[in-house]
């Protein structure tokens, strides 16, 4: 039998060769994990605000999530109003591989007070980048109402002497003075004698939150107004007119609200100061312990034409329950202050105007007005409230749509 002979020196020079080979590239391997550089990028890609009770702040909720370009560094987000919002917003943060932010993703911040700043730090810990994030309203137009302009007037009075009262006014820039405010001075007048504007329930007055104000005051109506069932005289002061014809027949007539605008209204802002007089009657003088008075602020856009082209307008009936002001056809929309709580320091209010939009075609044409009222006692219309409430009022701003 022949015995069979094997190259074992070229079988061990083969497998020296796979073995440096396999060495070889186990330490490359180890030296590409070694050297591996950690990311340098350090870059906000997205922001977000997540939760319910967060999009009442947003007209609309995407406007909660936004996409951030690798060139943006500041960042807004567009809100309502600053006003009322939550001073603790969770802002969460989609950032890139590795690297960090401070503050926290999903930490509370308060963007009320301006802008927020957040760093990035690259995984490296070699690059870091700031951003610059902001919290802002929506820029709409503003019609700003300072009460500045003022006149004094006398009318003679059914006994022979001179009373002397406010009236107020508009004066845009470049054209004739704008009369659009009336208050309820012309029908307290009927049963005041030789009164100054002080006396009356609405006058300017020189201590306003900038420059001049308005103050609203709640008053008796005298002998004449207990036997007529209508006792008390609240400070009213609107836009529209006040028709002096229907005081002694039909009082809720007199009032007329509203005037021409040709932009839809989104919100009204204003500062008050309020006290509540001491007893709350109503229109038999009866008192009630325990019901205390309550100012008053609403505003209504509505259509000033009806369905036969016949021009309408919103008087003191069709406000007498404002929970139901929606239910008339014309009505588009309504803003109320939900409350204004009693203080002597100048407090910010705000509303917004809730309802449906206005065909456009009627806005651009003038067919809608606004209607804006201020009471120093909100059931007055029914000759309920405090004698002595007080209500002051400034710088007042309706935004519009654009």
């Amino acid at each position: 039998m022949k015995k069979l002979r094997v190259n074992l020196t070229g079988t061990k020079k083969a497998m020296k060769k796979i073995v440096i080979a396999i060495a070889l590239c186990v330490l490359c391997l180890a030296s590409c994990i070694k050297d591996e550089a950690k990311n340098k990028e350090c870059d906000i890609e997205s922001a977000w605000i997540e939760g319910e009770e967060y999009e009442q702040y947003f007209y609309q909720k995407t406007d909660m999530y936004k996409d951030v370009s690798s060139t943006e560094t500041n960042i807004v987000f567009y809100v309502r109003s600053l006003i009322s919002m939550s001073t603790a917003i969770p802002l969460d943060f989609k950032i890139t591989s590795g690297a960090t932010v401070y503050p926290a993703s999903g930490s509370l911040q308060d963007f009320t007070k301006g802008p927020v700043t957040y760093t990035v730090t690259s995984e490296d810990g070699q690059w870091k980048r700031t951003y610059n994030v902001t919290f802002s309203e929506v820029p709409l137009p503003v019609l700003k109402l300072g009460f500045e302009h003022v006149e004094t007037v006398q009318e003679k009075t059914m006994l022979g002497g001179v009373n002397e009262m406010h009236i107020f006014y508009e004066q845009p820039a470049d054209n004739e003075p704008d009369y659009c405010w009336a208050t309820s001075n012309s029908g307290s007048a009927l049963t005041m004698a030789d009164s100054k504007p002080e006396d009356f329930p609405v006058y300017s007055t020189p201590e306003g939150k900038v420059g001049r104000g308005v103050c609203l005051n709640t008053q008796s109506a005298g002998l004449m107004g207990e036997f007529m069932k209508k006792p008390i005289a609240a400070g009213s002061m609107f836009l529209g007119k006040f028709v002096i014809d229907y005081v002694l027949s039909d009082a809720l007539k007199a009032t007329q609200f509203g005037v021409p605008v040709s932009k839809e209204p989104v919100r009204i802002t204003g500062w008050y100061k309020y006290k509540p007089g001491e007893k709350f009657t109503d229109k038999d003088m009866k008192e009630y312990p325990d019901r205390k008075d309550e100012a008053s602020i609403y505003a209504v856009f509505y259509r000033n034409t009806d369905d036969t082209g016949a021009s309408y307008i919103l008087d003191g009936h069709a406000v007498e329950d404002l929970d139901k002001l929606l239910d008339n056809p014309q009505v588009y929309k309504v803003a109320r202050v939900a409350s204004l709580p009693a203080t002597d320091t100048w407090t910010q209010w705000e509303m917004f105007f809730e309802g449906s939009d206005a065909p456009d075609e009627f806005v651009e044409n003038q067919g809608c007005n606004l209607a804006l009222v201020f009471s120093s006692s909100k059931y007055g219309a029914q000759f309920e409230g405090a004698i002595g409430s007080t209500l002051y009022i400034d710088e007042v701003e309706v935004s519009y749509e654009e």
